[in-house]
């Protein structure tokens, strides 16, 4: 934390933009630089430490024999003894804890480790067999070497697996962002515990409503505003968690704030003294000890969000490639039948309410149909759609260029469906939790969409049942619940009569 005073001040009540300044000495102002980069999961990163592993074991393991006997060929002795290698490896590394996150960066306790336990699974392999009977088929040349090769290849992995995960701590990859909501004395004692306890954790400030009651700093924190200016602050800096932290009395603030927080993309923590009736219960969770009553979890977190890109990226790259001829065809139908250009761009709400442009196919008249935020839903015998668009609208073809979108990690397959911004702004006034349906990407078809709920929302209910429906999703995600919805997509058709 600099030296100076942090304050937050608002620059337009009215558009509700809220600045923040550093007053330094000499009354320079700067606003604080946003870290780069999501949080790394520490579970993402020993995770991968066991794939690495597996990729070394195996290829040690190829090395040898290739070196005694100078040859690869298949052989299905070879073939077991390498695939029980890798399991015995990843159960015996486990055991002797080089999987555990804190050790990945001393390298002498690394090796110490390691010096135990890869002999021990060399010799858990002699051990199986010799159980088997096959210990006299064992080349001990071979063994000799892939003892050596693994070590070496081992050893090298965490040796630059070290060097990445400092990369990462220096770039803020593996510092915690969190912000602390509650400016008493509750959170003062939090905030001082933290900074005791653990080190790589980043208090960016605190925000409380009280702002008249309470003062500019709390445990050498500085207080940054209210909870309505920390979900504006969100949305230009990195928060990986929220703690509040208040007493067991405040309960309608809290229940308050709570209802607020849901629409954020980040892991909502309560310190102990917690109202336990109201709130969803989702297990606890220690930061430094301290034990976090988990409220809501950021959705498709960790290794979640790695089976979701691939899942995105892949199937999104293969179905353009499969689609390419129709939406030529397409394109050059929209050409010929009416002036103007082919695709279609308009402003949506994405990931944690950013702005993103979604592709589609031009079905309107040139002149009638407009990228403005104010801009209507289409409705049935809309005499701004033109012949040709509202084939593509009832068969969703107009749909298919948001591969692209995906592709370029604006949007997934499977998620909650974009909506203009204007009806974004009308509907989060009206339907609570609305906003929440941004804590993921959205989709080009989703659980609300192959239950039916497609088309025009001509009905508040309409839209308050879609929204039930992607927060069912966003709460229960899963590759196999993902798979479903595109399996029923292709079950249930592209046309629906509300698809205007």
């Amino acid at each position: 934390m600099v030296a100076g005073q942090i304050r937050l001040q608002t620059a337009d009540e009215r558009q509700g933009i809220v600045q923040l300044y550093l007053e330094r000495t000499g009354n320079t102002e700067q606003e604080p630089r946003p870290p780069r980069g999501d949080w790394l999961a520490p579970s993402l990163i020993t995770g991968s430490l066991r794939l690495v592993d597996v990729a070394v074991v195996l290829a040690s393991g190829l090395l040898a024999y290739y070196a005694r006997f100078a040859t690869l060929g298949v052989d299905t002795f070879k073939i077991y003894s390498l695939a029980i290698g890798c399991l015995v490896t990843l159960n015996v590394f486990q055991l002797a804890g080089l999987y555990q996150f804190q050790h990945l960066t001393n390298l002498v306790e690394q090796a110490r480790r390691l010096l135990v336990a890869w002999p021990l699974v060399i010799g858990s392999l002699l051990m199986l067999g010799f159980a088997a009977g096959l210990l006299d088929e064992v080349s001990r040349a071979w063994v000799a070497m892939w003892l050596l090769f693994g070590f070496v290849g081992l050893a090298a992995a965490r040796a630059l697996g070290r060097l990445q995960i400092l990369r990462w701590y220096q770039a803020g990859r593996l510092t915690l962002n969190i912000a602390v909501i509650g400016a008493g004395e509750h959170g003062r004692r939090f905030i001082e515990h933290l900074r005791q306890q653990e080190r790589h954790v980043n208090i960016i400030g605190l925000f409380d409503d009280r702002r008249d009651r309470i003062p500019d700093f709390i445990a050498g924190f500085p207080v940054l505003g209210t909870v309505d200016d920390l979900l504006l602050f969100a949305r230009r800096y990195r928060i990986d968690q929220v703690v509040v932290a208040l007493p067991w009395g405040a309960e309608d603030r809290l229940l308050n704030w709570l209802k607020k927080l849901k629409t954020l993309p980040a892991d909502i923590r309560l310190c102990p003294d917690v109202i336990g009736f109201h709130l969803p219960h989702r297990g606890v969770s220690h930061i430094a000890g301290v034990p976090m009553l988990n409220v809501f979890e950021k959705p498709i977190a960790g290794w979640d969000s790695v089976v979701k890109a691939v899942e995105d990226r892949v199937l999104a790259s293969l179905i353009l490639l499969m689609i390419m001829p129709v939406m030529l065809v397409v394109a050059a139908a929209i050409k010929v039948t009416s002036p103007g250009p082919v695709f279609f761009k308009q402003k949506r709400y994405g990931f944690n309410n950013e702005i993103i442009e979604v592709y589609k196919f031009r079905s309107m008249h040139v002149d009638r149909c407009s990228t403005d935020a104010t801009v209507a839903q289409a409705t049935k015998d809309d005499d701004r759609i033109t012949p040709l668009g509202r084939i593509l609208r009832k068969t969703s073809l107009d749909e298919l260029p948001q591969f692209i979108n995906v592709v370029r990690g604006e949007m997934s397959i499977v998620g909650p469906r974009p909506h203009a911004v204007a009806h974004n702004e009308q509907y989060a006034k009206l339907i609570d939790e609305y906003l929440a349906r941004h804590k993921v990407k959205p989709g080009i078809t989703g659980w609300a969409q192959v239950n039916g709920l497609r088309g025009e929302t001509d009905t508040l209910d309409k839209m308050e049942r879609r929204v039930q429906y992607d927060l069912h999703y966003i709460e229960n995600w899963s590759l196999a619940f993902d798979i479903r919805i595109i399996l029923m997509t292709l079950l249930v058709g592209f046309t629906h009569p509300n698809a205007y």
